[in-house]
């Protein structure tokens, strides 16, 4: 790495390949999750990091760059957490397990919102305006699912599993 254009470019390439993971992790989340509102909000994530990974290679690619040029060891910790403490693990409470799902999804999301505000930083600084647009809007949309997950937790889930 030479630049920072150089370290910008391998964050965007980290971000995606946090994204695809996280994209089958949460699909397996939401399969797994037994409260409606929380099986809703996980489908919601879906399409978000969906949208996330389409901007991540148009961002990628627009920079004579490949999507795949990196794997996130990172996301594949969170991801092997994800399932082994919320999907393999028994619960004798559902609401429990649900629980334990917000926990696993806010770690990645958390993961995701680090990246972001990184990636948009780099973007300022390099003067990229438009990209450091998208990446905010991103960001954004990371914080959004992060707030709704706290507040099943705290309005719904948490009580249930207490």
């Amino acid at each position: 790495m030479e630049s920072l254009k150089d370290v910008y470019i391998h964050q965007l390439q980290d971000l995606h390949s946090a994204n695809r993971q996280a994209l089958k992790a949460t699909r397996d989340l939401s399969s797994a999750a037994t409260s409606e509102s929380l099986r809703s909000a996980l489908i919601r994530g879906v399409q978000g990091i969906k949208d996330g990974l389409q901007n991540l290679e148009r961002l990628i690619r627009k920079h004579g760059a490949t999507p795949d040029g990196e794997h996130c060891k990172g996301m594949e910790g969170l991801v092997r957490e994800a399932r082994s403490h919320s999907i393999k693990e028994d619960f004798a409470v559902n609401a429990v397990r649900d629980a334990v799902i917000i926990t696993q999804y806010q770690r990645m999301a958390h993961y995701a919102i680090a990246g972001y505000g990184c990636a948009a930083a780099f973007a300022r600084k390099l003067d990229l305006a438009d990209d450091a647009a998208t990446l905010s809007e991103m960001l954004d949309a990371a914080h959004s699912g992060d707030k709704t997950m706290s507040d099943l937790a705290e309005e719904e889930i948490n009580e249930r599993a207490a």
